[in-house]
């Protein structure tokens, strides 16, 4: 063994004694030109490509290298055996990461990639304005030369695409107000913001299965839509109207779209707003993939229905539906023709996939326009509780099934039979329901007992409104049988001065 590392050690002098030599005697440019020349051969001869991604591009920092990072992220935690967790500001959740110099194989469309996390340690430096970290991090690319195309054209769109959905789906949404008007704070943003938490989704939502499936597919094609919108001409956005009675729940499937699409919430509050111009600024600085509600858009302002023109050929400014009258206190000027603008201008294109969300307890006093397609594209209307809102509503809150074997079939037949007719809101059953969550069978005769008492309190009233304002049908069939009455009474006192077969009342013999 001795002799062994003897031998060893005289061939590492010999080495290095030729290393010596040639650096003496070649100079360091024809060294240089050697090796470049080599590496030429090599990968000339080789299968493969490799390219670098590094964190930090000159000063700025290299977005791809996060993107690259986020996506190996969701394989990582699959096909690494050592990893690393992070979690970033804002995030509901860990991701994972390879750690230093370690190697994974990603597959797309057949075609394999083997990425490699490269982490050297960055030379020492001079003095720096901007403050550079001791480690120089980046990923290397390889690949078979005949993918190249493939990778360049559409693998790393792919990977940036995951990630923004990756980093969207993670990231706590929020919910923006514009309390403080056209104002701007220090970062010169005009809304305000919360994390958003509302936990109502689209199972939880109480609302008819069917009715439910058509809004769910419609936001699915509008979110993978982008492809269709450019191709069409048409802007990537979409208006939706959700109207009907108080307590039907609004608000819950505004919280119950936005947690599907991972959107944020922009709340615009149009009597903040003071000018069209203000409206427009709010509109721009919304971000792309969110939601814009104008909630109560009949009670906000004055947006009802048109004026008539005092004259046929002047149109005065009080025509204008979005102005109010100094007789209300407020000094908004925001027109029908700006909220228009707002919704279907030009103004409305300069951001991508965003849904105008608009509700109102009275969808008859909306001025047509607001309604037409392009601005409200889909009208939703969050009706009284169903039968089959019920049974959603019974399962969230008491946590069995209507239909199963906690209850008996009189009780089910009886609830079925007289929800419609007690016009109900989930809102109303729903409290009935966490009032006596902690007893099923309680709640249960107490909800019957309710609906029981909405619907005759009902057929009560709509009795007294028909004694009070009849019908035009109720009317007619009283008038004709007022004439019927007439006619036969006429018939009794000329009949005994007729004869059936003569016709005139005489006799002959």
């Amino acid at each position: 063994m001795k002799e062994f590392w003897t031998s060893m050690a005289s061939l590492m002098g010999v080495y290095a004694f030729f290393q010596t030599l040639l650096h003496a005697v070649i100079p360091p440019e024809l060294r240089f030109a050697s090796v470049k020349f080599s590496h030429r051969i090599f990968n000339y001869f080789s299968s493969y490509c490799y390219f670098d991604i590094t964190e930090i591009d000159g000063v700025n920092t290299n977005v791809l290298y996060n993107a690259v990072q986020l996506y190996l992220s969701s394989s990582a935690s699959v096909a690494g055996s050592r990893l690393t967790l992070s979690r970033q500001l804002n995030s509901s959740s860990f991701t994972f990461g390879l750690s230093s110099n370690d190697r994974l194989t990603d597959t797309y469309r057949g075609v394999h990639a083997s990425w490699e996390h490269v982490v050297t340690q960055r030379q020492s430096q001079g003095f720096s304005f901007r403050p550079v970290p001791d480690e120089k991090r980046g990923f290397t690319l390889r690949i078979k030369k005949k993918d190249k195309s493939l990778i360049l054209d559409s693998y790393l769109d792919f990977i940036m695409a995951k990630a923004t959905e990756i980093r969207r789906q993670n990231q706590d949404r929020f919910l923006y107000t514009n309390s403080r008007g056209g104002s701007l704070d220090s970062r010169g943003h005009p809304w305000e913001s919360v994390p958003f938490k509302h936990p109502s989704t689209f199972e939880t939502l109480a609302m008819d299965p069917t009715k439910k499936k058509e809004i769910v597919d419609d936001l699915k094609a509008f979110a993978e839509g982008e492809s269709f919108y450019q191709k069409t001409g048409r802007a990537w956005k979409r208006g939706y109207l959700l109207y009907g009675p108080p307590g039907t729940g609004k608000s819950s499937m505004i919280a119950a779209m936005a947690n599907y699409l991972s959107y944020d919430i922009y709340d615009l509050e149009l009597t903040e707003v003071h000018t069209n111009s203000e409206l427009r600024k709010l509109l721009m600085k919304t971000t792309s993939k969110s939601l814009i509600v104008i909630e109560d858009i009949d009670c906000s302002i004055n947006l009802t229905s048109r004026k008539k023109p005092k004259s046929d050929d002047v149109r005065s400014i009080e025509t204008r539906a979005g102005v109010n009258s100094s007789e209300d206190g407020n000094n908004n000027t925001i027109t029908l023709s700006g909220l228009l603008n707002f919704t279907d201008g030009l103004w409305s294109c300069c951001g991508s996939e965003r849904i105008f969300v608009f509700t109102t307890n009275h969808i008859e006093k909306l001025d047509p326009a607001l309604l037409r397609c392009g601005r409200m594209d889909m009208h939703i209307c969050m009706s009284y509780c169903s039968f089959e809102a019920l049974k959603i509503l019974v399962r969230n809150y008491l946590g069995v099934d209507m239909e199963g074997d906690d209850f008996s079939d009189g009780l089910v037949k009886e609830l079925k039979k007289v929800i419609g007719e007690a016009e109900m809101t989930p809102a109303d059953i729903s409290e009935v329901l966490i009032k006596n969550r902690l007893n099923k069978g309680k709640a249960m005769c107490e909800l019957s007992e309710a609906l029981k008492t909405r619907a005759e309190r009902r057929r009560r009233r709509a009795s007294s409104a028909r004694e009070e304002n009849p019908t035009e049908e109720e009317e007619q069939e009283k008038r004709e049988l007022e004439m019927r009455v007439e006619g036969g009474a006429g018939s009794e006192e000329d009949g005994p001065g007729k004869s059936k077969e003569g016709g005139d009342g005489e006799r002959t013999d």
